[in-house]
This record gives structure tokens, sequence and C-alpha cells, in this order.
């Protein structure tokens, strides 16, 4: 357990989920292990916030989503935000970024677990370096796009990208240094990185942030990285935060 000199407001306690990449097994697991730990918070208002990148990378995209959507169970809040796998994923669909540069990036995985890989995710993959935006891989994009269930559109297509809570701020990537959360850019928000990281600014709440992998969760005085990278390393972390409290559950 670390104390923060930041606070969640009284009465209240939230929950913070790393990126999860298609591993809905590990979804499942730290479901249970969330609802265990939330047992003796009957009293309390509970949140939980997801982080991005849901799609992508692992094999049960589907899975993922479809649970995602579904809502949060009776007595809690959930808050999906949208990470730049989603970003790609709903840029392909509406022609606006590079359908390769998607499928290089974990992409494939999602055309196959919507039955869009057309013949195989490494099939696909080679057809993105070769095709580029166009042919075969266009064609996947067709054929995603009228394989994703209406609930999974109207989901991905509604994701937030910030949400505050008292003295945190929930970001999937990170935000830009010294501007306000009004000013920033929303590719800042879902991509930002090495000036997000490189700062010890004060950026006037703790930002929770996913997208960057650590081996632990990463807990530094102006932020908080959850990404452990699940989809490889099998482990997907949550914090928990209440008070002045930062406690963490992991798979």
């Amino acid at each position: 357990m670390t104390s923060m000199s930041a606070r969640i407001p009284p009465g209240q306690r939230v929950y913070a989920v790393g990126d999860i990449h298609g591993r809905y097994d590990l979804l499942e697991t730290l479901h249970a292990a969330i609802a265990a730990d939330a047992g003796d918070a009957s009293a309390l208002a509970k949140t939980i916030v997801y982080l991005g990148d849901y799609v992508d990378r692992g094999g049960q995209v589907y899975e993922v989503v479809d649970a995602l959507a579904s809502g949060a169970a009776d007595g809690w809040t959930r808050i999906c935000l949208k990470g730049n796998h989603e970003d790609m994923m709903l840029g392909c669909l509406a022609g606006t970024h590079p359908f390769d540069v998607w499928l290089m990036n974990g992409g494939d995985a999602t055309l196959a677990a919507y039955g869009a890989d057309l013949g195989g995710a490494g099939r696909t993959r080679a057809w993105a370096f070769a095709a580029g935006a166009g042919g075969p891989a266009a064609e996947a994009g067709a054929a995603l796009a009228a394989a994703l269930p209406p609930t999974h559109a109207a989901f991905l297509d509604a994701l937030p990208l910030h949400h505050r809570c008292g003295d945190y701020l929930f970001v999937h990537a990170g935000i830009r240094p010294g501007l306000p959360l009004e000013e920033q850019n929303p590719q800042d928000l879902m991509w930002i990185r090495e000036t997000f990281l490189g700062s010890d600014a004060d950026h006037g709440a703790v930002v929770v942030h996913g997208h960057t992998i650590f081996n632990e969760v990463d807990i530094r005085p102006n932020r908080i990285g959850v990404d452990t990278g699940a989809w490889r390393s099998g482990r997907l972390s949550c914090i928990v935060l209440e008070g002045d409290e930062v406690r963490i559950i992991q798979t």
C-alpha cells in the first residue's frame, strides 16, 4: 500500500484497470479479485475505470468488448476510456487511418476475433505489407465493419477520453505537460509517451494511465502507470484508490 498527497473524495473507492488487449481470461480473473476486494465496501460508491486498449494483440477481443459493452454490475459505475488501439481501429473503419499500420500493431488479432481475417491473421498481416491501405487489407476492413455487432460499434464510438475523480485524472496515454485539460489534443491523451513520461511537473492532478508497458505498476508523485503488458506477460493490473491510499491488484 502506498500513500499519496492526492485523494479520492470521501465515501468513494476507484479501481483503475490497465490495458487488456484481448485477454478476456485475465479480465475474468481480475474481475473476480476486484469483486472479492470490494466485499468490504458496501457503503462506498464504487467506480471501475478501464484505461483503454481493449482490442488487438490478444485472441479474445470479441469477448472483452462484449463484456465491457454489457454495462456495469449493480452498485458500480463503469467508465471505459478510449485507447490508441481503439483509435486505430475506428480510424481504419472510417478510412482515416492507414490500415496496414493498424494490422502491424496487432489489428490482425481483432480481425480474427470478428471472423474478418480473410483466411488467417498471418495472411492478413502479410497482405497489409503488400497492399498497404488497398486490396485485400481494405477488403478485411469491409468484412470487419459488416461483422461488428451494433452493440460493439456503439460502445467503441462512445468511449470518452478522460475521467476525473478528486485529485486524479484518468486517461489512456498521458497529457502534454503545461496545458490545462481543456486545451489538450485528443491525440496526446491516447498516444503521448516520452514527453509525458519524462516530466516531473505538477499536472494539477495525479494522472493514472496505461499505454506504456512497465514490469510493475509505476507509481510516481505526478502519475501512475498501470499497463503491465497483460497480452504478453499474463499480468493484468489494477490500482485501488481510496482516500490517500493506493493498492494494487494483479492477476
